[in-house]
């Protein structure tokens, strides 16, 4: 790494939390100055402006999440034990991403929406793309003879991923990690009594 792309790194990982927490209006120039001990022209150096700099740090927080359920789910063979290390991930999900300020898909999800399009249409990808990853993981079982084949893939990615997100939002907004616990439950009863073959 040049000395520039280790400043780079540098700021986005200090101020992806702050991002996270405040949200990219709830973020101020000072408060990236604070905290970097870095000037102005000392950041903006590194990115184009406020925006591309809340981007980065978005995909920076994302991929600590991502990357750690992709080792947890890729440390599995069968399709359902892939199913079930996603549950497991997600039970310890608020103790893992407390250091960063929650969840960033819900975070920037909700500060984005109507306010920023560029972040916005970054989440809407990601959304995207993990509805995609979860029905092709589903197929996959279907092919293998894992998963029961007459159901409908993305219908259930889209379930999943619902609950997941949905249990998250409850967790974080009323404090109360019983709410994805409960929700893991369920889709750990819905692997066996309707996925599995």
């Amino acid at each position: 790494m040049s000395k520039a792309e280790r400043t780079t790194q540098y700021i986005i990982e200090t101020v992806a939390p702050i991002f996270n927490r405040n949200g990219y209006s709830g973020t101020s120039l000072s408060d990236i100055t604070a905290a970097t001990g870095l000037t102005k022209g000392a950041v903006y150096g590194n990115f184009e402006n406020k925006e591309e700099l809340a981007l980065q740090s978005f995909n920076h927080n994302l991929r600590l999440v991502m990357d750690k359920l992709a080792e947890a789910m890729n440390s599995e063979h069968s399709i359902v034990l892939k199913l079930n290390a996603l549950t497991k991930f997600y039970r310890s999900y608020p103790v893992l991403t407390s250091p960063i300020g929650g969840c960033p898909l819900l975070n920037v999800g909700i500060d984005a929406n109507h306010q920023n399009e560029v972040l916005m249409n970054r989440v809407r990808e990601v959304n995207l793309k993990l509805l995609k990853n979860m029905s092709n993981l589903l197929q996959e079982g279907i092919d293998n003879g894992e998963i029961n084949p007459f159901i409908n893939t993305m219908k259930y990615a889209g379930r999943i991923i619902a609950m997941i997100e949905g249990s998250v939002y409850m967790t974080f907004t009323l404090n109360d990690d019983s709410y994805i616990i409960d929700i893991m439950d369920h889709i750990d009863q819905m692997i066996e009594t309707e996925l599995k073959k």
